[in-house]
C-alpha cells in the first residue's frame, strides 16, 4: 500500500508522487470535499489537458488532491517555484516525478502546481513542448493563479481541454455551511448567507471568517462586522497575494482600492499617471482578485474582501492620501456623468465644498425630474453641520424636503442658506444661489399669496437661463397670479414654465400644465382643459412620480375634468390616487393644500361622493383662514359648497322618485341575473321586472342596463360591488 502523501509544499521538497488517497490538513478550507468539481475532473480523464485557474485561496491544490483520492490512476506532482522558471530545471523536475511511474508501465496524471511562476519565454516554450509531448502519455493538469500564456485555441475548439476558473471554485451555500460547521462555528442560516455574500464564496475568505468568529462570544452578531480589514484577512492577503507582487503593482492596488469600478482612464485620473490600463489588464490576467465586468477589458472591480483589506492598508501606510484620491475620483465621475459615484467620493473625502458644488450642479434637476430617492441618498452622506456650512448643500436639502411635503424642514434649510448668502463678510456668490433662496421662500409661502408672487418674481429675475429654479419661479409666480385673479399674466408665466420645465424640470412642467388646465376649465374650454390635464398626467406617468405628494394636484385636476366629461372610471382612479397623496400633505404651502382639496372635492362631487367632498372643503376652509389674499381659492370654495348642496338635492330627488319596487330592481341590476331570474326571486313576472327596469332607466336618464348602473353609482345610489 503506498505511503500517504501530504499536500505538496512550495520549496525544496516540492516533488511528491501520489499513488492513493492523500492526507488532508487537519483544518483549513480544503476540509470540505468539492464533489461537484472532482466529478468533472474524473469524467475528464480522456482529455489530454486540465487547467485550473483562480486567485489565491480558491482551493486549486485541495481540489487536485480530492481528485487524486477518487481517481485510481497514479499522480505525479510537481509543485513549481521560481527556480523552475528555467527550462532545464522544469524538465528535470518533471522527469524525476514521472520516471518511477513510467518504469512501472503506468500512465500517470502529471500535476504542475504553480504554473504562474513560469514567466520566461524559454520556460513557457518548454511547457508548451511538454503539453504537445506528454511524458509516458500522461494527462497533464495545470494549476495557476494567472491565465497561462499558452496557445489553447486548438484544444478548446476540439474540446480536448477542461478549464476550471474562479467561478467554478466559489463555494456554494451548502459547502460554506459545512466548512463553518467543521470549523466549530455554529451560525443561523441567515448568518451563513451573510458570510457567503461578504466573502463572495471565496473559500479561504470563509475559512478566515471561521477563524475570526469562532472564538467570539457573540459570533452571530459579529458576522455583520466581518470585513477585509479583519486582521486574519489582512495578514493572509499581505502574505499570499501582495508579497508576490512588484512594489509598483502593490502601490497601484492600494491607491485604487477605494474605487467601486476601475478602468484605465479612471485610474489615470486618480493616480495622476498615464497608461494604467495596461497595468490593470496585466493584474487582471494575473488573477489578483480582480473581477472583469465586461468582455472588452475595460471595466473591473476588486473582490469585496480584497478591496476592504487594501483600503485598510492604504490608511495605515498613507493616511493623508486617501481624501485626495477620493476628490480626484469625484471629479472624474462628475465629468463623465456619474453623479451618484461623484457624490459618494466627495462625501468619503469629507469635502462638503466639493459635494456642495456637485449637488448644486445636479440635484435641483434631479428633484425637478422626480428622482427624490437619489437626492435623499446623496444627502444622507452629510451631517447637519456639513450641510449648514455650505449654502448649496443647504438649498439642496431644502428643495428635497419641499418635494416630500416637509415644509418646516424646507424653510429651516432655506433660512440657513439665506443667512450664508446674505452674510456681508462672505465672498460674492453667483446669482443662482440668490435665485434659489428666493424660489424656496416663494415655495414655502409663509406670508400669503402676494408674497409668493413677489418672491417668485425676484427668483425669475435672478435665475440663469436653463436653470430648474427659473422653471420653478415661473410656476410659482404664475400660480400666485392666477390665485390672485390676474389671469392673463398667469397664463403667460405658466406657459413659459411649461417651455422651460420640459427641458430643465419636467415635474414643474406637469404642475404648470395642471394649473393651465384649471385656467381653461374656468373659462369653459372643455376641450382645452382636457388636453392640458392630459399632458400633465402624461408627464407624471412618464417620470413615474405618481407616488410623489407634490403631484397630488395634477391627479386631482385630471379627476375633476374627466368627471365633468363623464369619463367616470378614469376620474375615479385619479381621484383615489389624489386622495391617497393628499393625505400626506400635512406640511405644505397653504395655497397648495387648499387648491388640491378644493379641486379634489369638486371632482368627488361630480362623482357623487358628497360626504368625502364636504370633509375636504372644510379642511380647505380652515387652511384659507390663514391665507386671506387668495381671492380665487375663496371663490372656488363657495362654488364647491354650492355644488355639494346641489348634488345632495339631486340625489335626494332621484332617490325620492324611485318606488320601493324600482329600488329593488335597481339593486339587482349590477348582477348577472336575467329579468326572468329577478322575477323568480321577487315573485313577479318577467314583464313586471322589465316594466320596472325601464322606469329606473328613465328616472336615471339612462338608455341601457349598464348605463343605469353607472349613473346610479355616480349618484351614490349603488356601491361598487354588486348587490343582489
Amino acid at each position: 500500500m503506498p505511503a500517504p502523501a501530504t499536500i505538496p509544499a512550495r520549496g525544496p521538497a516540492r516533488l511528491t508522487v501520489l499513488h492513493g488517497a492523500p492526507r488532508r490538513r487537519a483544518f483549513g478550507p480544503g476540509l470540505v470535499a468539492r464533489g461537484r468539481l472532482v466529478r468533472r475532473l474524473v469524467d475528464a480523464r480522456e482529455l489530454p489537458l486540465v487547467v485550473l485557474t483562480a486567485p489565491a485561496g480558491y482551493g486549486k491544490t485541495t481540489t487536485l488532491l480530492d481528485w487524486a483520492q477518487h481517481d485510481p490512476r497514479p499522480f505525479a506532482w510537481v509543485a513549481l517555484d521560481r527556480a523552475d522558471d528555467d527550462p532545464d530545471t522544469l524538465l528535470a523536475s518533471v522527469a524525476r516525478s514521472t520516471g518511477t511511474l513510467a518504469q512501472r508501465g503506468s500512465v500517470p496524471v502529471l500535476v504542475l502546481d504553480g504554473v504562474d511562476f513560469l514567466r520566461s519565454e524559454a520556460a513557457i516554450d518548454a511547457l508548451s513542448h511538454l503539453l504537445e509531448h506528454p511524458p509516458a502519455g500522461a494527462q497533464i493538469a495545470l494549476a495557476t493563479r494567472a491565465e497561462p500564456p499558452l496557445r489553447l485555441g486548438r484544444l478548446r475548439a476540439q474540446r480536448e481541454v477542461l478549464e476550471l476558473n474562479a467561478r467554478d471554485f466559489v463555494m456554494t451555500r451548502g459547502e460554506a455551511a459545512e466548512l463553518l460547521e467543521r470549523a466549530e462555528l455554529t451560525l443561523a442560516g441567515a448568518d451563513v448567507d451573510e458570510l457567503v455574500a461578504r466573502t463572495e464564496g471565496w473559500p479561504v475568505g470563509l475559512y478566515l471568517a471561521a477563524l475570526s468568529l469562532r472564538d467570539r462570544t457573540d459570533s452571530a452578531g459579529a458576522v455583520g462586522s466581518f470585513a477585509g480589514d479583519d486582521r486574519v484577512v489582512a495578514d493572509y492577503i499581505a502574505d499570499a497575494v501582495l508579497a508576490d507582487l512588484p512594489a509598483e503593482q502593490v502601490t497601484f492596488l492600494l491607491r485604487t482600492a477605494l474605487l467601486e469600478r476601475l478602468s484605465g482612464p479612471l485610474c489615470d485620473a486618480v493616480l495622476g499617471e498615464e497608461g494604467t490600463a495596461a497595468l490593470l489588464k496585466q493584474l487582471a490576467r494575473a488573477n489578483v482578485l480582480l473581477v472583469a465586468l465586461d468582455r472588452t477589458d475595460e471595466w473591473y472591480r476588486y473582490h469585496r474582501l480584497f478591496a476592504q483589506a487594501l483600503r485598510a492598508e492604504l490608511r495605515r501606510r498613507e493616511p493623508s492620501l486617501e481624501p485626495e484620491l477620493h476628490r480626484r475620483a469625484a471629479r472624474w465621475h462628475a465629468e463623465h456623468g456619474d453623479v451618484d459615484a461623484a457624490v459618494r467620493h466627495a462625501a468619503a473625502a469629507c469635502d462638503a465644498g466639493l459635494a456642495g458644488d456637485l449637488l448644486w450642479a445636479h440635484a435641483p434637476r434631479y428633484v425637478a425630474e422626480g428622482h427624490q430617492g437619489c437626492v435623499r441618498r446623496w444627502m444622507a452622506h452629510f451631517s447637519d453641520e456639513q450641510t449648514a456650512s455650505n449654502p448649496p448643500l443647504a438649498l439642496v436639502a431644502a428643495s428635497s424636503h419641499l418635494a416630500r411635503g416637509e415644509r418646516d424642514l424646507a424653510e429651516h434649510w432655506t433660512l440657513v442658506a439665506a443667512r450664508a448668502v446674505d452674510d456681508p463678510g462672505r465672498p460674492p456668490e453667483s446669482s443662482g444661489l440668490e435665485a434659489a433662496v428666493a424660489a424656496m421662500r416663494a415655495a414655502v409661502a409663509r406670508n400669503g399669496i402676494e408674497r409668493v408672487r413677489d418672491d417668485a418674481a425676484r427668483a425669475r429675475d435672478l435665475a440663469e437661463d436653463g436653470s430648474p429654479w427659473l422653471a420653478l419661479a415661473c410656476h410659482l409666480e404664475g400660480t400666485a397670479r392666477h390665485l390672485l385673479g390676474e389671469r392673463e399674466p398667469a397664463e403667460a408665466l405658466l406657459r413659459d414654465g411649461v417651455r422651460r420645465g420640459l427641458v430643465a424640470a419636467p415635474c414643474v412642467s406637469a404642475l404648470c400644465f395642471a394649473q393651465l388646465a384649471l385656467l381653461a376649465f374656468e373659462a369653459g374650454d372643455r376641450h382645452g382643459s382636457d388636453e392640458l390635464a392630459g399632458r400633465a398626467r402624461l408627464q407624471v406617468e412618464r417620470l413615474r412620480v405618481g407616488d410623489e405628494p407634490s403631484m397630488s394636484l395634477v391627479l386631482a385636476v385630471s379627476a375633476l375634468i374627466k368627471a365633468r366629461l363623464g369619463q367616470v372610471e378614469i376620474a375615479k382612479a385619479d381621484a383615489a390616487a389624489a386622495t391617497r397623496l393628499a393625505d400626506t400633505l400635512a406640511d405644505v404651502a397653504p395655497w397648495y393644500r387648499a387648491e388640491t382639496d378644493i379641486v379634489l372635492a369638486r371632482a368627488l362631487i361630480a362623482l357623487a361622493d358628497v360626504a368625502t367632498a364636504r370633509a375636504l372643503l372644510e379642511d380647505a376652509a380652515g387652511v384659507l383662514r390663514d391665507t386671506r389674499d387668495a381671492a380665487v381659492l375663496t371663490a372656488w370654495l363657495e362654488e364647491a359648497r354650492d355644488e355639494a348642496d346641489a348634488c345632495s338635492a339631486s340625489v335626494a330627488s332621484t332617490l325620492g322618485s324611485l318606488t320601493i319596487a324600482e329600488l329593488r330592481i335597481l339593486r339587482m341590476l349590477p348582477t348577472h341575473l336575467s329579468f326572468r331570474e329577478m322575477g323568480s326571486q321577487l315573485y313577479v313576472s318577467p314583464n313586471t321586472v322589465k316594466t320596472q327596469a325601464q322606469a329606473v332607466y328613465r328616472k336615471l336618464d339612462a338608455s341601457s342596463r349598464s348605463e343605469a348602473v353607472a349613473r346610479a353609482r355616480a349618484l351614490g345610489l349603488l356601491g361598487d360591488a354588486a348587490t343582489p
